[in-house]
């Protein structure tokens, strides 16, 4: 029984992985991690090699799919980026656990056949992991079954982003502060539709307060893994300071619940701050 969890990243200035591969390094820390920097621009495929290259097969890599595709575009006439991308990630192989469709807030559900449309082009080798941000989708019933109705014929996962902890009360931290102007401010959604569910957790940058508001998703995600599913689980910090050693510590709660649990990798050591003497 396996338990998959990981980062919005796998390099940040607060840790201190050796140099040299870094991805590789972070893969002894965590087995997954969010393909954030894709939305940006598609990488090389010499670039993917090399991804491919520092991990074992069993990584996951959710990647998100180019912003050019999903907010420039909006899922229309995206037929040469996709393609390009498609070819870019093509050396990763089962490390590619599923294409992340994260759509912005004014996609809305008179969109949904442009979704349904777009899903019915892309290749059936892929997953499928739609992130949506319109308040529609989480409190208006109809919307949310018609949703649902149209990834499950798609066999995709609806990606729930967990801000709740983050706006229960007042930031404490300049980090906390520009979160809060640009995370989504949503209701908790803990709906697996897939035997692959899919989580996104943001805490905050007091660690305790961080693993007080995970709680919910240690109990969903021991569920999730008795009934036979295979999740991910990916934990943020508005800082990210500590979210790589905070992963592990979620992979461990959820181990407490869940003994046969198979154990995350021992970590390669951590390089020594850098000093000035």
């Amino acid at each position: 029984m396996k338990l998959h969890v990981g980062c919005a990243m796998w390099s940040h200035a607060r840790w201190s992985l050796p140099q040299e591969e870094r991805l590789g390094a972070y893969a002894t820390w965590c087995n997954a991690v969010e393909g954030n920097t894709t939305f940006y621009a598609t990488p090389s495929r010499s670039t993917v090699e090399t991804w491919a290259a520092q991990t074992p097969p069993g990584f996951r890599l959710v990647l998100k799919l180019p912003k050019t595709v999903t907010h420039e575009r909006r899922l229309g006439d995206v037929a040469e980026p996709v393609r390009a991308f498609l070819d870019a990630i093509e050396p990763l192989g089962p490390r590619a656990h599923a294409l992340w469709v994260q759509l912005p807030g004014s996609f809305s559900p008179g969109d949904l056949g442009v979704l349904a449309a777009f899903l019915r082009r892309m290749p059936a080798s892929y997953r499928y992991a739609v992130e949506v941000r319109h308040r529609a989708f989480f409190d208006h019933d109809p919307s949310i079954r018609n949703l649902e109705r149209l990834l499950g014929e798609f066999g995709a996962e609806w990606v729930p982003f967990d801000t709740v902890t983050l706006f229960e009360s007042p930031p404490a931290s300049d980090a906390e502060r520009d979160a809060w102007t640009k995370k989504p401010r949503l209701p908790r959604r803990s709906a697996a539709l897939t035997e692959r569910p899919i989580v996104r957790y943001l805490g905050r940058d007091d660690v305790g307060r961080t693993v007080a508001g995970w709680r919910h998703w240690v109990e969903v995600t021991a569920r999730w893994l008795r009934e036979g599913r295979s999740p991910t689980v990916f934990i943020h910090t508005p800082d990210n300071a500590e979210a790589l050693k905070l992963s592990r510590r979620f992979h461990e709660e959820v181990g407490t619940l869940v003994p046969e649990l198979e154990p995350l990798p021992e970590p390669v050591a951590e390089e020594p701050p850098l000093t000035l003497f």
